[in-house]
């Protein structure tokens, strides 16, 4: 009898990883001016222990004033990255998992407090906010300020800040970038009809829509190390009506993978607040496999997958190729041990704990 699935070796692009299990980006909102913090050594440092394959840094925002909150990480500035280069060579000192960081732009949806402080849009002016960008000037909620419509200037001061949020990523030894064009942040705001209300080169129609995403990619690719991957994180659909939609997706994805794309992980959601969305376990899934139907390259479920057999079923099945955890590992940073143990597969585990494994599960931690 073979294997668990989940526990099987898998290639992203170039990058080996040791199984299917990846964690997904997970804003900390604990960062000061920018700048990673001790808590983000803490952080990073449980997830860097838990025997996944692959940890994806939170949204690291393009600009200062592409942060979701005034406590978001940043890539754009020397300090920005020098922080991160502190935590990672703390973290790299005692684990070899490979390290992806998501690059963002919020759009639309920044100047925010932090979500524990309610999470409300911060006014341009008050303490800690500013005005913020996007596609259109249609603000999100109707109480926020509307944004300032990026012209063709701005279009490509952004799509330059990308390119030199790579640069700065790849000497940062940054093994994978996933561009986060999903949850209603400014990439998806460009894909959506929703929120790009634009009448010239960049809105209107599906291809339009995808032009300045495809444009950022572009640059992205251009700027990062060929052997490395990029990967775009998007939203399935809007779950709203005359919305973006799985079938949208579907011709990005294909536009991506063309262009060289490593791999797809496919959310959904974020883009406007009259969204309906069925929650509930694996209900992202569909939208996952959809994709995987479409196209060659990789593609990673994500949402509600909190399960041992639920995981295994969505690799198994061939609805996915990997599997993204967020707040699950939040909950449980060991979850991909136990997941092992319950399925009968391997993780690595660091020498200082490896006298903790059960009896039971002989040989449940490898070198």
């Amino acid at each position: 009898m073979s294997g668990p699935q989940l526990f099987t070796p898998f290639k992203v692009g170039k990058l080996d990883l040791a199984n299917r299990i990846v964690i997904a980006p997970m804003c900390q909102y604990s960062a000061v001016d920018g700048c990673m913090t001790d808590w983000h050594l803490i952080h990073l440092g449980h997830l860097a222990l838990s025997g996944a394959a692959l940890m994806m840094l939170e949204a690291a925002a393009v600009t200062p004033e592409g942060r979701i909150t005034y406590g978001d990480v940043g890539l754009y500035d020397d300090a920005s990255e020098a922080a991160i280069a502190r935590t990672l060579e703390s973290v790299r000192r005692w684990s070899d998992m490979p390290i992806g960081i998501q690059l963002s732009h919020a759009g639309r949806k920044a100047s925010c407090e932090v979500p524990w402080k309610g999470g409300g849009q911060i006014a341009p002016g008050a303490d800690k906010g500013w005005q913020t960008e996007a596609p259109s000037p249609a603000a999100f909620l109707p109480d926020d300020t509307p944004p300032t419509a990026l012209d063709r200037e701005g279009l490509a001061r952004l799509r330059d800040a990308f390119a030199a949020a790579a640069t700065r990523a790849a000497r940062l030894g940054i093994d994978a970038i996933q561009l986060h064009a999903a949850h209603g942040y400014l990439l998806h705001q460009f894909l959506s009809p929703l929120a790009n209300h634009r009448d010239d080169d960049y809105g209107g129609s599906l291809e339009n829509r995808m032009r300045f995403p495809l444009e950022v990619y572009d640059a992205v690719r251009a700027a990062f190390p060929a052997d490395r991957p990029v990967t775009m994180r998007v939203s399935g659909t809007d779950w709203v009506e005359g919305g973006w939609d799985g079938e949208q997706t579907v011709a990005f994805a294909k536009a991506l993978e063309a262009r060289g794309c490593a791999a797809i992980h496919v959310s959904s959601g974020g883009l406007s607040p009259d969204q309906q969305i069925p929650v509930g376990p694996s209900y992202q899934v569909p939208l996952a496999r959809q994709v995987k139907q479409a196209v060659g390259i990789p593609v990673v479920a994500v949402g509600l997958i909190t399960d041992y057999e639920q995981a295994e079923a969505i690799i198994g099945t061939g609805d996915a190729d990997l599997v993204a955890l967020a707040r699950t590992l939040l909950y449980d940073p060991r979850w991909p041990w136990h997941a092992a143990a319950h399925l009968g597969g391997h993780v690595k585990a660091p020498n200082q704990y490896l006298r903790s494994q059960p009896r039971q599960y002989k040989d449940l931690f490898q070198a």
